[in-house]
């Protein structure tokens, strides 16, 4: 019998109440929210419960939401699959855009090491219990978070870079 939905939603629900909710089929792919604080129970449940076995973590990442309320400027979205049943799901929790952290899964799943280290480098999202969270692709120096919309997408202090050659002259710009 083929892994539904409903038997995921079922399971979690049951389980963990109102911490999960807006439970959705987004193209080809299950998803739902967690709250911030349930995260490592939630993904630790879906990992472990004989009927789900999700026991593959594909990515995490950050997403920056600059114009919602405080409590829900960023995201951290998960993706797991079942390879048993060839399911994958999203799961998506919301957190504090002042001081943005979540718990780690890194002792649940060793891959979303560097992964939540790569969020960290790029979004500033801190991941509370990580074992060596320091950014892995830009330099230790950078005091900001290329991802995160408020950066900058052109260097206002280049020299280097003449708006003639892209077609940008003060009369079109």
């Amino acid at each position: 019998m083929a892994l539904e939905n409903t038997q995921i939603q079922d399971k979690v629900t049951e389980t963990f109440g109102e911490s999960v909710m807006h439970f959705r089929q987004e193209k080809d792919i299950f998803t739902f929210e967690v709250s911030a604080d349930k995260i490592t129970s939630v993904i630790l449940f879906l990992k472990n419960e004989e009927t789900l076995n999700f026991h593959f973590l594909t990515d995490v990442c950050g997403i920056h939401y600059p114009d919602s309320n405080v409590n829900e400027q960023f995201a951290v979205v998960y993706h797991l699959h079942n390879w048993i049943e060839n399911k994958r799901i999203r799961i998506k929790s919301f957190i504090n855009g002042e001081t943005p952290e979540i718990k780690t899964i890194s002792n649940i799943f060793l891959s979303a090491n560097w992964m939540e280290r790569e969020t960290y480098d790029f979004y500033g999202i801190n991941f509370i219990g990580h074992p060596q969270l320091k950014r892995i692709l830009n330099m230790d120096e950078m005091i900001s978070f290329p991802m995160r919309k408020e950066f900058p997408l052109e260097d206002s202090g280049r020299t280097d870079k003449d708006d003639r050659f892209f077609g940008r002259t003060p009369s079109n710009c």
